[in-house]
């Protein structure tokens, strides 16, 4: 079943589509659902969040699932009182709806070498921020915007030692490097070859560069995809940020709780 009007919260933002009581929703976190903090430990979960993303947890079938680039135990940090489905690093390491963890193998090594150099290079530099997440490597200059050009240098040549089974993504304020083969839309994709997300709507929100390759395997489903913020983008729909996707959320855990489910 599908809404046929627009949610209260979103009145002033056309582009935010209609509920459904068929989604399968995917939600990134930084950027999406959180305000973007100079550092990735200075974030914090609001309480009306928590509560929020838990009623459609429940009242959704379980159909919930965080697709971030943080590592999974960091995920479940922020997120404390529900383990939800999710996709780490970037789909590096995904957890289904049982439970079950996958990671890709074999890279760790490379990736801890390259932090050790990235590290040494940035010595003495402020305004830096080398996050070694244990499958990927992101290098932020948020406290330091004029230093893009070093991290952008540094980046490079990391991926020239690396390989090409390597490849660096950017995204605000950061570089990220991290293995070839993995990307938020494979993780979207076998997602929705288990239940609870099998035979439902995709409905991918996210903000970022890094949150692409979501876009366009949601889109190729006929799925709803919704870019927060500003900037090109393949999403076919628009929220303004966080501070409106939190908010619609709601709305669309009342819609849940109205609504009989798929």
């Amino acid at each position: 079943m599908t809404a046929n009007h627009t949610p209260p919260s979103a009145q002033t933002d056309e582009r935010l589509p209609c509920f459904g009581s068929n989604w399968a929703l995917f939600l990134d976190v930084d950027g999406t659902l959180l305000d973007i903090a100079d550092r990735p430990d200075a974030v914090a979960v609001p309480v009306p969040l928590r509560e929020t993303l838990q009623r459609i947890y429940e009242r959704n079938g379980g159909a919930l699932a965080l697709v971030s680039g943080r590592p999974l135990i960091d995920l479940d940090r922020l997120f404390r009182d529900v383990r939800y489905p999710a996709a780490g690093q970037h789909g590096l390491e995904r957890r289904d709806a049982r439970g079950n963890v996958t990671r890709v193998g074999g890279a760790t090594k490379q990736v801890a070498a390259a932090a050790r150099r990235i590290r040494q290079q940035a010595t003495g530099i402020d305004g830096v921020l080398i996050e070694h997440k244990g499958l990927t490597l992101a290098i932020h200059y948020r406290l330091a915007p004029q230093l893009e050009g070093w991290a952008s240098a540094v980046t490079r040549e990391a991926l020239a030692q690396l390989g090409s089974e390597f490849r660096a993504i950017e995204g605000k304020m950061v570089f990220e490097i991290k293995p070839s083969g993995k990307d938020k839309g494979v993780a979207i994709t076998e997602f929705m070859r288990e239940p609870p997300f099998a035979q439902r709507l995709p409905v991918f929100v996210g903000d970022d560069v890094t949150d692409e390759d979501g876009f366009a395997v949601v889109n190729a489903m006929r799925g709803l995809s919704v870019k927060v913020g500003p900037g090109a983008s393949a999403a076919r729909w628009r929220a303004r940020g966080a501070d409106t996707v939190r908010p619609w959320l709601g709305d669309y855990a009342d819609y849940l709780d109205r609504e009989p489910t798929a």
